[in-house]
């Protein structure tokens, strides 16, 4: 019998040390959004714009795929996109 999962409807965030375990809290969308911004300014910082990669779906339309690369080449600063069109 498969498990029922249910649906998260507020975002989720851990105070700390992530690799110790530290327990998730609930946060608004604001505060999660911001987290998720300012981790990747940091990992840009530390590692260089090629440290971020995006992968397109071939079932996606022209327009998402467009959309997934520009961001990934205007806003993250990658060439590193792909998608499985091969397959």
């Amino acid at each position: 019998m498969a498990k029922a999962y249910t649906r998260l409807t507020t975002p989720l965030v851990r105070d700390g040390d992530k690799h110790a375990g530290a327990p998730f809290r609930p946060a608004s969308w604001d505060e999660a959004l911001q987290r998720t911004v300012d981790g990747f300014r940091r990992a840009g910082a530390a590692h260089g714009p090629t440290t971020f990669g995006t992968f397109s779906c071939s079932k996606a339309t022209n327009e998402l795929n467009y959309a997934a690369q520009k961001f990934s080449r205007t806003i993250l600063g990658s060439n590193n996109i792909d998608s499985c069109n091969r397959t």
